[in-house]
């Protein structure tokens, strides 16, 4: 049986959802502060992030990659290297990577897929939706869960790169830097709870039918 109004509110709902909303949000938090503070300390190379990025990409020979310089929140060169990670995981297939891009395609169609299939499970109780919906999320966990070592790793190469090339020095701005990206990192994690916390509540919904 549903939980009252027929939406499946109750105490499912709030381990489930409420529980991995919070952590999200409190990623999120974690994020913006770290920047906040950290994005204020200029490195002592004197490099926009930009410069950074380029100077990395160019160390790692990679000459097949655009750097388009933007002001915007979390732009500065600790996540200017972090994303050259990227690019050098792409020119070594790293292969969590390479299956993380496999899997882009189905991703994608199970989350254009999501909206209409719990709506309609919900609203109209079709058991066959709700069970496509365990489907569509059980894809998106898998999803998140292969994103962690991806990005992980590339805020690993990050912080290795920024001491072996002297754009940061040890101390106080490698603690910036471990802080902003250990932050960032936060909310993959939070993602892959807030899919699995998705996927456990309508498996609860099913077997409630």
């Amino acid at each position: 049986m549903f939980y009252p109004y027929g939406f499946g509110f109750g105490s499912h709902w709030l381990l489930y959802i409420g529980v991995p909303l919070i952590i999200g949000i409190w990623a999120q938090i974690r994020v913006s502060s770290a920047f906040r503070k950290w994005g204020e300390v200029r490195a002592s190379s004197n490099i926009t992030g930009a410069e950074c990025a380029r100077e990395i990409l160019e160390a790692a020979q990679i000459h097949d990659v655009d750097v388009v310089e933007t002001n915007d929140f979390l732009g500065d060169h600790y996540i200017a290297a972090h994303e050259t990670g990227h690019a050098i995981q792409h020119a070594k297939a790293y292969a969590p990577l390479k299956a993380r891009m496999a899997i882009v395609p189905v991703t994608m169609v199970a989350s254009q897929m999501l909206p209409f299939v719990i709506f309609g499970g919900l609203f109209f109780r079709i058991t066959g939706l709700i069970t496509l919906g365990i489907y569509c999320y059980l894809i998106l966990l898998v999803f998140q869960l292969i994103t962690l070592p991806v990005e992980f790793d590339a805020s690993r190469r990050a912080k290795i790169i920024l001491q072996q090339m002297g754009i940061v020095q040890p101390g106080g701005e490698m603690v910036g830097v471990n802080k902003v990206l250990n932050a960032a990192a936060l909310t993959y994690v939070a993602a892959f709870i807030a899919a699995l916390g998705n996927l456990l509540w309508l498996l609860s919904l099913r077997d409630r039918r």
